[in-house]
C-alpha cells in the first residue's frame, strides 16, 4: 500500500520554492539573475537578494535564513553576511574542502535502468564536478529514490583511498570523490535479475 506524503502546508510550499531558487542559482546558473559568484561559489546575501527581485523573485533575509537553518540536507552555507550551495555544482567552484579519511565503506543511491552503464563505467560526477555519496544507506536511499526505485550501491572507500584516491566531505556530510571505477563497487543481488 503507498502511502501519499502528507499535504504541504503554504508556508512549507514557499520554503521549498526559494530553496530550489537558491539551488538553481548557487549551483548551476548564477548567470540568470546577473550574479558573480567568487571562485568558492560564494556570493553576498544582499546581492543575491537584490538579483533575485530584479528578476521576478522576492524573498526576504528572514525566508533565506530559514531555508538555510531548516534544510535538512544542508544545502547552504552562511559565513558572515555571504550565502554559497554546500556541494552538487555544475559550474566550477573550488570549495576549498581539504582531503578527508573515507569510512570503509560509503553509498550510493541509483535506480535500475543506471546500473548497466555503472556496471561498465563505474560512478562518474555526470554534470557536476565530483561524484556523490553518502555515509549511511538510508540516506543513499532517499537519493536513489528521486529518480524511481531506489538501488543502494555500496562503495569499497577504504580501499578506494589506500588505492591514491582523494575524497572530500562537504559542510553537510555529503562525501566527494572524482569517480568511482567499477572494481569498487558492490552491487546488490537481485533475485530476478534486475538489478
Amino acid at each position: 500500500m503507498n502511502e501519499r506524503p502528507p499535504e504541504r502546508t503554504p508556508d512549507e510550499r514557499r520554503t521549498v520554492r526559494v530553496s530550489k531558487y537558491l539551488s538553481k542559482h548557487l549551483r548551476h546558473q548564477p548567470e540568470r539573475i546577473g550574479l558573480t559568484l567568487d571562485e568558492g561559489g560564494w556570493v553576498e546575501i544582499d546581492t543575491l537578494i537584490a538579483a533575485a527581485t530584479a528578476h521576478g523573485f522576492r524573498f526576504t533575509r528572514q525566508e533565506l535564513d530559514h531555508v538555510v537553518a531548516t534544510n535538512d540536507k544542508r544545502r547552504f552555507a552562511i559565513d558572515g553576511t555571504r550565502i554559497r550551495a554546500s556541494q552538487g555544482h555544475s559550474i566550477e567552484v573550488e570549495l576549498g574542502l581539504p582531503p578527508a579519511t573515507p569510512p570503509p565503506y560509503l553509498y550510493h543511491g541509483t535506480v535500475a535502468r543506471s546500473l548497466d552503464a555503472i556496471r561498465t563505467e563505474g560512478l562518474r560526477p555526470m554534470n557536476r564536478h565530483d561524484v556523490h555519496l553518502s555515509a549511511d544507506r538510508e540516506t543513499a536511499t532517499r537519493v536513489g529514490a528521486r529518480r524511481g526505485r531506489p538501488v543502494v550501491l555500496a562503495v569499497d572507500s577504504g580501499a578506494m583511498h589506500r588505492d591514491g584516491h582523494v575524497f572530500h566531505v562537504s559542510a553537510n556530510g555529503v562525501w566527494l570523490t572524482q569517480a568511482v571505477p567499477p572494481e569498487y563497487l558492490r552491487f546488490p543481488e537481485s533475485r530476478h535479475g534486475t538489478q
